[in-house]
C-alpha cells in the first residue's frame, strides 16, 4: 500500500462542500492512494479521480459502495449522500423514540441484569446516556458540577474534582482511556472528541500516582481499574458492547461499557451492596 499524508478534516462534514471533496478528505484520512481505494471499490482510477475533481457525478449506489469501503460512519456517510444531490439514508432517532423502542430494551436489559456490578451506556461523545444502581458506588466524592447532565464519562474520569483521586492507578488508566480516544477519532474523525482528548491531556496528575505498569496488570490482555472505595480497594475489568449492524445513526454510535471483578474481593463486595 502506498503511504498517503492524512490531512484534518474539517470541523464537521458539511454536505454544502462538493462531494468529490468529501471523498477526497475521506480517502486520505485512511491513508488510502487513488489506486488503493479504485481497487477496493473496483473501479477504476480514472473514474475516481473524476468523481475527486468533480468531473463525474456519483450514482448513490456509488456513493454508498465508497463509504462502504471507507469505513465512513453513519452519520457521516448521510453528509456524503446529500453532498451527492441524494437524501439521506440512515436516520438519527432519540433513544425514547418508540421505533428504537426493543433496542432501548435490550439496552436496560444488559445494563439492570449485569447488577450488582456496574453498567452503562454513553453516546458518540462519551455521554452517559443510562446505567444501572451500582454506577453511583464509582461516582462518589464527585465535584456536583461534573454530574449536571450531561454527564461527561471521560471527564468525570479524570478530572481531579471528579473520581480521578480514588482511580489507584490512575496513570495506567488514563493513558487506557487516551489510546481509546485517539483510536476513536481515528475512525470518526470527530472534531468534538479531538477537542476532548486535548482537555483531558491537560487535566493534572495527582504527584502521588502510581506508575504506568502496575505488578499483577494483565499486559496485552486487559485493562485493570482499581477504584478506592470505604469498603476497600475494588478492581474490575471492562468490555464494551456495541450494536451489530445497525441501520440507525443514534445506535451506531451507543456504546455498552460492562465492568466485572477483577478478584474476588470486588465480587463479594458488590454482592453484599443493598438492593436499590
Amino acid at each position: 500500500m502506498i503511504a498517503v499524508t492524512a490531512p484534518a478534516l474539517p470541523a464537521m462534514t458539511d454536505p454544502r462542500r462538493p462531494f468529490g471533496e468529501h471523498l477526497r478528505q475521506w480517502r486520505l484520512h485512511r491513508r488510502l492512494s487513488q489506486l488503493d481505494l479504485a481497487d477496493e471499490a473496483e473501479i477504476s482510477t480514472r473514474h475516481l479521480s473524476f468523481m475527486e475533481t468533480g468531473r463525474s457525478v456519483p450514482s448513490r449506489e456509488m456513493v454508498l459502495r465508497l463509504t462502504e469501503r471507507l469505513g465512513v460512519p453513519l452519520r457521516e456517510r448521510n453528509a456524503l449522500l446529500v453532498a451527492a444531490g441524494y437524501a439521506p439514508m440512515y436516520r438519527e432517532r432519540p433513544l425514547d423514540d418508540p421505533a428504537l423502542a426493543s433496542a432501548r430494551q435490550a439496552v436496560e436489559l444488559i445494563l439492570q441484569s449485569h447488577a450488582p456490578f456496574p453498567a452503562l451506556a454513553a453516546d458518540r461523545h462519551w455521554n452517559l446516556v443510562s446505567y444501572n444502581a451500582s454506577v453511583p458506588l464509582l461516582m462518589g466524592g464527585a465535584d456536583p458540577a461534573l454530574l449536571q447532565p450531561p454527564v461527561n464519562i471521560l471527564r468525570l474520569s479524570l478530572h481531579p474534582q471528579g473520581v480521578a483521586p480514588r482511580i489507584v492507578n490512575l496513570v495506567q488508566w488514563r493513558n487506557h482511556l487516551f489510546e481509546r480516544l485517539r483510536q476513536q477519532i481515528a475512525s470518526t474523525a470527530d472534531p468534538v472528541l479531538a477537542a476532548l482528548l486535548e482537555e483531558l491531556q491537560g487535566y493534572p496528575v495527582p504527584a502521588q500516582a502510581q506508575p504506568l505498569t502496575l505488578e499483577g496488570e494483565h499486559l496485552g490482555v486487559v485493562m485493570p481499574l482499581q477504584f478506592r472505595t470505604p469498603q476497600g480497594v475494588l478492581s474490575f475489568i471492562s468490555t464494551t458492547t456495541i450494536f451489530g449492524t445497525p441501520v440507525d445513526v443514534t445506535l451506531q454510535e451507543l456504546a455498552l461499557e460492562t465492568f466485572f471483578p477483577a478478584d474476588d474481593f470486588t465480587r463479594e463486595v458488590l454482592r453484599q451492596l443493598p438492593s436499590p
